[in-house]
């Protein structure tokens, strides 16, 4: 049962789980939701039929109703579940991850995540356990729905004039080939892998990934477009390249969306959710220019989707690449996301204000990026990070709730724990170049030598 996490359940198919997951989980989510109709969909993946076969088989033997959907985007299930009140929904992904994985995301009502500490720890117990799955007296059944023009004429309500600009795409062979060329239809765009493949033939469906944007960046240089746009396998996360091509940090994108829902649409001292691991850079801005009132926690959707409904947030942002809106039901939707940052790079591009130059003028630090040691001991090699730094500086904040953020005068750092691999990822941002590598220098030290770390 290695493919269940804390996000979601998600794993190399027929290694981690298999039809047999597939079928339980289906069997007893409708139990655990306490739904009797339950909404499905599916991303491109190879894998995906014989998943959702057995998922809707283990829907309808316990007894619940399946809507149908097929194809589908991820966050066009959370449109789904929350838009119309379903109790318990199922996207079948493995969102980013290559070709040979497989999972799926499970939402309550309201597109509430459930993760491993909500629900699917559960299901994982009931199933360890060998609990029975008899088929009810009266089966559920499916029926075969299309809820796309309505995620469809819901996101047109935010499209801006994109006249003035030229656009690069790469819809990674995912979802956002279901959407993209009829959301942006008559706009001066161009497309790279715009056709649904679930074998990914051009490159992993990873914008994080270096090497999975060099395409895209070859096409805005090539093109002079003004802005590129980069989609995951699932379409639940977008990241950009500017009109330099050059690859734009995620977590910069969360202040400039201030330039939106600040600058265009007047809303005042607006709560913004940021994730533990973005630059200082980010509520400085947003504190500075509109009086935001800035929450920073914990990484991934499970704890970001419900802790912006909780703040009552207007928005927030990962590193990962997903942003989430009050608007869309407090929840990430990549497509919504380019739909706004193409409208706010239009306005600056009005004003004379390139987008390269934008995200210039947030840039305030030298940041490392995140970088991951394979250690064992990821517990003590975190305590001993900590006790390290405290011991040459006062830290003025530090944060505790995903690893540790210690925040100095002139740098930070945090260092949290992978949930599903042996990796202690470390990101560190400073003044200097000098004082990053210092630091980086430090850390990496301390790991190596005293647990046997190495850079993965």
């Amino acid at each position: 049962m290695g493919a269940f996490h804390a996000y979601d359940i998600r794993g190399i198919y027929n290694v981690d789980f298999d039809k047999d997951t597939a079928y339980k989980v289906g069997y007893f989510l409708p139990e655990l939701l306490k739904a009797d109709k339950v909404l499905v969909g599916r991303d491109c993946r190879l894998s995906g039929q014989e998943i959702h076969d057995y998922l809707i088989k283990g829907i309808t033997d316990a007894g619940a109703d399946v809507d149908d959907i097929g194809y589908s985007s991820t966050p066009l299930v959370y449109f789904g579940t929350a838009n119309y009140g379903y109790k318990a929904s199922v996207q079948i992904t493995a969102s980013h991850n290559p070709r040979e994985y497989n999972g799926m995301k499970v939402s309550r009502e309201n597109a509430l995540p459930v993760g491993l500490d909500t629900g699917l720890g559960q299901i994982k117990q009931w199933i360890d356990e060998g609990r029975p799955t008899p088929v009810a007296a009266k089966k559920g059944v499916v029926k075969e729905i299309d809820i796309k023009p309505d995620y469809k004429a819901f996101l047109r309500k935010f499209k801006g004039d994109y006249s003035n600009l030229k656009i690069a795409f790469d819809l990674s062979n995912g979802m956002a080939t279901l959407f993209a060329k009829d959301i942006f239809a008559g706009e001066n765009a161009e497309y790279l892998f715009d056709v649904m493949d679930g074998s990914f033939p051009n490159h992993e469906p990873n914008p994080l990934v270096a090497k999975n944007v060099e395409p895209l960046k070859k096409l805005v240089a090539e093109s002079r477009a003004d802005i590129g746009v980069i989609y995951d396998g699932d379409a639940d996360r977008v990241m950009f390249v500017d009109d330099k091509a050059r690859f734009v940090a995620p977590d910069l994108i969360i202040a400039m969306m201030a330039l939106y829902f600040c600058d265009e649409r007047g809303e005042k001292n607006p709560r913004v959710l940021q994730e533990i691991r973005s630059s200082k850079a980010v509520g400085e801005f947003l504190e500075k220019n509109y009086k935001a009132d800035v929450h920073t926690w914990r990484v991934g959707r499970a704890f970001a989707a419900p802790k912006l409904r909780e703040i009552d947030g207007l928005w927030g942002g990962e590193l990962a690449g997903h942003y989430y809106f009050k608007d869309f039901f407090y929840s990430d939707s990549g497509m919504l996301s380019s739909i706004i940052v193409l409208r706010i790079v239009s306005a600056l591009k009005k004003k004379g204000i390139r987008f390269s130059e934008e995200i210039d003028s947030l840039v305030k630090y030298r940041n490392s990026g995140e970088i991951n040691f394979r250690v064992e001991d990821k517990a003590g090699a975190m305590e001993a990070l900590k006790a390290h730094f405290e011991a040459g500086e006062k830290p003025e904040k530090v944060m505790d709730f995903d690893g540790y953020r210690l925040e100095f005068p002139q740098w930070w750092f945090n260092v949290r724990p992978s949930n599903t691999e042996p990796y202690l990822r470390f990101i560190c941002e400073a003044t200097t170049d000098e004082l990053l590598k210092q630091k980086i220098d430090e850390a990496t030290k301390l790991i190596v030598n005293n647990f046997a770390g190495t850079l993965a």
